[in-house]
């Protein structure tokens, strides 16, 4: 599970380098390698989207195998691109290699709006992987003419367009152009609001023909409610129609997208022989012959070998992950990242995950639903070196693994808080006058410039460390009873979790926050995100579809109205603007406390009648005079709703003997010379994977 962020607000000067706010780490790796004050993280912007670096403190004082290990891991991640790209839609890698020739054969004059608005389509294309918005799910439309781009194809030579066998250009054309340029064909990546949602959504996980209760009567039947330990039935494979038969086409060696998944082998392998110990060796291994095999119960083996690897400072993630481009939340997208502890700030989520159980015990939910023994709950805070798949470019501030609801209860999770990603965020943020714009008063600017970066990072590590681990199910409850609703049931179920026990005295004592007060400053931004400013990535007239943007508003609409007797959350309007004000922190803790009790009985019970009716009723619809406001007023700053990133790249060391002597690593590749470069090194995948 993923935690991601909207917009950072505060200055460098608030990150959390240790146990209590705004210290100095005394780490030697940290004084040694902190980031350059001529440090460039600004790299692009287009659309709604910035491209920015992140530095990567600590990772010039590894030793040669560990530096080594980052290497061949990070060879891993970026081998899976296209992975993903066909993974959200069928035509996404004919649409980006067209795209990518026609940029780099273009002879025309670059001068004209057609070509520059080409220019930020292809960017557009890159930053979602595909032509559906990495956030928002809504098909992005070109601003190009479709007859430009019919006289673009036509003038490539013919080896560079990507036909089928025995198609013609001219009928290429007739098909990708309604792909890109008609609104209404495959018209949102992740369809949430009604009808069949296999069948009108346009991911690639499910075949022609395929429906929704297809996919659920094919699942159902596989389900043994009387295994304590069931695999993620369905996670690495497409389901697709042969004959009227359903059948799984699974992700593997020798299966499909085996292309990729050699050459992700490929990597591991080698990052195997500088494994800085036997248990990560192992987890390697398992990971291997889950590859090799497409066998979910190896997938589990890895998954547990993972958590149980508690002593390696290098760590990674790399397969297929996360279900939330899948509308019923099977089917996973690849994904990896690569990174190393931070030593000295992994002090914090110790503190954190050593009193796990006091944190449960005292949790505001039914003691049914409570984990009577918390086991094996690790946090740390990383550095991460390198991103892939549905990490890149945009990635999660905080992750916290393995999903299977069994695995955790038995063998506990591991979460990770992704600090230079959050510092890299924090720092793009300084200055933009949003604070003045959409904060009610110098108060409340003053407090989320003093506390505002500590208690995001304390949020991030108690919905990621404790909120994901939290609770459980009960009895012969199916864990994908919640259906298309269990992603925003489990984020809000996470990010209530960090918000009611970031309000609690016990922080204090532990000396994770500075003072008693200063949660105010996340229960504020988190209130006004909610019921206000994340509508700037909404479009006008559209519902909000992504789950962590469900989540944020569920939570905060829920507490507003249930607040509106005692006046908790009010609207204030001064000189035509609306602000949000809270006025009293203490009952919001006391409601955020009772909607967590309520999500947690309905994860716990399976209760989709109540999950869908929370949602539907609080996650979903939009005030469209509030909407049409906030995009005005933010529009003013000239600021980017969406952020992503630029890898650092590592190059291999060696001496005349061909042995290699270090790994450099380097901060200047720009966002296309970045992309291209994948294309071309990365790209092992053919354009069609029927």
């Amino acid at each position: 599970m993923k935690k991601t962020i909207l917009i950072t607000m505060t200055g460098l000067s608030m990150m959390l380098a240790g146990c209590g706010g705004g210290q100095k780490a005394p780490d030697k790796q940290l004084e040694a390698d902190t980031v350059p004050a001529d440090f460039k993280y600004e790299v692009d912007a287009f659309a709604d989207l910035e491209i920015l670096r992140y530095y990567v403190p600590g990772f010039k004082n590894l030793n040669l195998e560990q530096k080594e290990l980052v290497y061949y891991l990070s060879m891993a991640a970026l081998e899976g691109r296209d992975i993903l790209f066909d993974q959200n839609n069928k035509y996404n890698l004919a649409i980006r290699r067209t795209l990518e020739a026609i940029y780099e054969n273009y002879k025309g004059d670059k001068n004209t709006n057609d070509y520059k608005e080409f220019e930020v389509y292809l960017k557009r294309v890159w930053f979602s992987n595909g032509i559906h918005h990495h956030y928002g799910e809504e098909k992005f439309l070109p601003t190009f003419s479709k007859e430009f781009f019919a006289d673009q194809v036509k003038a490539l030579p013919a080896n560079l367009v990507p036909t089928r066998e025995g198609q013609s250009v001219d009928d290429f054309i007739k098909v990708i152009t309604p792909v890109m340029f008609d609104a209404k064909i495959m018209a949102k990546k992740v369809n949430q609001s009604g009808g069949d949602l296999i069948v009108t959504s346009a991911n690639n996980y499910y075949g022609e023909g395929v429906t929704q209760k297809d996919v659920q009567d094919f699942y159902g039947a596989m389900k043994d409610t009387t295994d304590l330990t069931p695999i993620s039935y369905g996670l690495n494979s497409r389901l697709v129609k042969e004959d009227g038969k359903l059948v799984e086409k699974v992700w593997k060696v020798g299966g499909l997208y085996s292309s990729a998944i050699e050459r992700i082998v490929f990597w591991l392998e080698k990052a195997q022989t500088v494994a800085e110990n036997d248990k990560q060796k192992e987890v390697i291994n398992k990971l291997i012959s889950f590859y090799k095999s497409g066998d979910l119960k190896t997938f589990d083996q890895y998954a547990v070998a993972w958590v149980e690897d508690l002593n390696s400072q290098i760590d990674f993630v790399n397969g297929f992950t996360e279900v939330y481009g899948d509308p019923l939340g099977i089917k996973a997208s690849w994904e990896s990242t690569v990174n190393f502890k931070n030593i000295e700030a992994t002090k914090r989520t110790e503190v954190i995950s050593s009193n796990a159980q006091w944190f449960e015990d005292h949790s505001p939910v039914d003691k049914r639903f409570k984990k009577e023994k918390v086991k094996g709950v690790t946090a740390k805070v990383i550095t991460v070196a390198q991103l892939g798949g549905d990490c890149y470019p945009s990635t999660p501030i905080g992750i916290n693994l393995p999903n299977a609801d069994w695995i955790r209860k038995d063998h506990g999770s591991k979460s990770v808080t992704i600090e230079n990603i959050m510092e890299a965020y924090d720092a793009a943020g300084a200055h933009t006058g949003f604070g003045k714009e959409f904060m009610w008063s110098d108060v409340e600017v003053n407090m989320i410039k003093e506390y505002g970066f500590v208690t995001d990072v304390l949020h991030t590590d108690l919905h990621e460390c404790l909120g994901h681990g939290s609770g459980k199910l009960m009895p012969e409850v199916d864990p994908n009873a919640l259906g298309e609703f269990s992603s925003t049931i489990e984020e809000s179920r996470a990010d209530l979790f960090g918000l009611y026990f970031l309000g609690d005295a016990k922080l204090v004592e532990l000396g994770i926050i500075p003072n008693a007060d200063a949660y105010k400053a996340e229960y504020y931004k988190f209130m006004m995100n909610g019921l206000m400013t994340q509508l700037v990535r909404i479009e006008p007239g559209k519902d909000i579809e992504e789950a962590h943007m469900r989540n944020r508003q569920l939570i905060a609409k829920w507490v507003y109205e249930k607040g509106k007797a005692d006046n908790v959350v009010e609207y204030k309007v001064r000189d035509g603007k609306t602000y949000v004000v809270v006025n009293d922190y203490v009952k919001l803790r006391t409601l955020f406390g009772d909607l967590l009790a309520e999500i947690q009985r309905i994860k716990s019970e399976g209760d989709i009648k109540s999950a869908k009716a929370l949602v539907m009723d609080y996650a979903v619809k939009v005030d469209p005079v509030l909407h049409k406001e906030v995009l005005a007023r933010y529009k003013t700053l000239n600021m980017k709703p969406y952020k992503g990133f630029v890898n650092p790249v590592f190059e291999l060391v060696q001496d005349k003997d061909g042995k290699i002597t270090d790994v450099k690593i380097s901060y200047s590749e720009g966002y296309t010379e970045q992309m291209l470069r994948y294309s071309k090194e990365f790209s092992t995948l053919p354009t069609y994977n029927d």
